[in-house]
């Protein structure tokens, strides 16, 4: 069974807001066995939207769209729902009590006329009660397809997806057992891992398909399997990752779990009982920022110091200035020694430190620009290595972040 996904608005198709709504819905339906075909984004204009429901109509089986449902004049969904059934707008009791009941409790104004219309819904529709906002969700079907119209704000419609859609989606269907597992790999670009594997790869089962995931130094492979036997599937699932892990083993630094190797890395550090700190100037707080977005850091991530400017460097982390002077700003010398300041400066086990020319000028130093040095602390050592990640800015300091990562997951598995 597959899915069409059609987002209604201006503020996306102009880069004003960026469409979420479709990834969470996507997830939501994959996860009950739905795939979806397409994810379409219109304009707030009737002829636009009529023409995406009925090319919708011969692609999906189940068409979900969201947003033009709130109370202004250019939300205009319900209008052309209604044209597109062949029907009219009634007002809903349910809905309007609903409405009536949220003004009461949170807004605690007169309800406006547009407020009030926000009841009217396609007298063919089921309503799909919206407990959040006052725009509700819409059930319709035509053709043995299902329409479900949803609100735009992504809370209402997670709300209603979680606790409407998908129950009666289970309840009307049985649909196959969808499962993905996504293995989380460093150090080897797509290309060359896509060459390892290729054997173990051709001989998947015709049920099972594996996707290249590629990023700045990270390639991740989504392994998934689809059908309506589900311990084939698991079983399946499980021996075929058996076989692929020794072919990957040098590289592999995880699954995917959390969808960043961060998290794996957090979790690492907490299970042994060890602690982090950076020290960083290329990268601008990218790592520190990156742990600390993850609730429960401050068990094991310490603290860290963004010694940008080269006198950060020289009166925070006490690095000499001949040691600069004699080696620049950028260059293993100092990576070095900026690692091991911040492992004593913050008492951890571990320290990560970045120095780096990313661009577009040389600043500092005379390193070629895309010229980075990442350096790992520990109790017993500190060492560096040398990366050139090209002439891209944004790109230099994702990649020397990701970098990073790996070092650090290499040294960790030393343990």
């Amino acid at each position: 069974m597959q899915a069409e996904i059609i987002t209604i608005g201006d503020e996306i198709l102009i880069g004003q807001i960026v469409d979420t709504n479709s990834a969470f819905i996507s997830k939501e339906l994959n996860r009950i066995g739905v795939s979806v075909y397409q994810i379409t984004s219109v304009q707030d204009d009737k002829e636009h939207i009529l023409k995406s429901l009925y090319e919708a109509e011969e692609n999906a089986d189940i068409i979900v769209i969201t947003g033009g449902l709130g109370p202004t004049k250019d939300d205009i969904t319900k209008r052309t729902l209604a044209e597109y059934f062949n029907d009219t707008l009634v007002q809903s009791e349910a809905v309007l009590k609903n409405i009536e009941h949220l003004w009461e409790t949170y807004i605690k104004k007169p309800l406006a006329q547009v407020n009030i219309d926000q009841a009217l819904v396609p007298s063919k529709c089921q309503v799909l009660m919206n407990r959040f906002g006052s725009a509700p969700g819409m059930w319709l079907e035509k053709n043995d397809k299902v329409f479900i119209s949803l609100p735009g704000v992504p809370y209402e419609m997670k709300a209603l997806m979680e606790n409407e859609v998908i129950p009666k989606l289970r309840k009307a269907y049985k649909f196959p057992f969808i499962k993905h597992i996504t293995l989380l790999t460093y150090g080897l670009g797509e290309s060359s891992l896509a060459e390892r594997i290729e054997a173990w790869e051709d001989n998947l089962p015709n049920f099972m398909k594996l996707a290249y995931l590629p990023g700045l130094g990270r390639v991740r492979l989504r392994l998934s399997a689809k059908s309506m036997d589900k311990d084939l599937v698991e079983t399946e699932m499980q021996k075929q990752i058996e076989v692929l892990l020794p072919q990957i083993e040098d590289i592999f630094a995880g699954y995917d779990t959390d969808d960043s190797l961060e998290a794996l890395l957090g979790k690492q550090l907490t299970d042994l009982g060890k602690t982090l700190a950076t020290a960083e100037s290329c990268t601008g707080g990218k790592i520190a920022e990156s742990f600390t977005a993850i609730p429960g850091a401050s068990k094991y991530f310490k603290g860290s110091v963004v010694s940008y400017a080269t006198e950060a460097k020289i009166e925070v982390l006490k690095i000499p200035r001949a040691v600069i002077d004699e080696h620049s700003v950028v260059s293993k010398e100092v990576a070095e020694a900026m690692a091991q300041s911040a492992r004593d400066l913050f008492k951890t086990d571990y320290a990560i430190a970045t120095t780096g020319n990313a661009g577009p000028d040389k600043g500092d130093s005379d390193a070629e620009v895309g010229t980075v040095f990442i350096a790992i602390a520990t109790k017993n050592t500190v060492y560096s290595e040398e990366f050139n990640f090209g002439n891209h800015r944004k790109k230099v300091v994702r990649k020397a972040v990701n970098k990073a990562f790996e070092m650090l997951q290499k040294e960790i598995l030393k343990k």
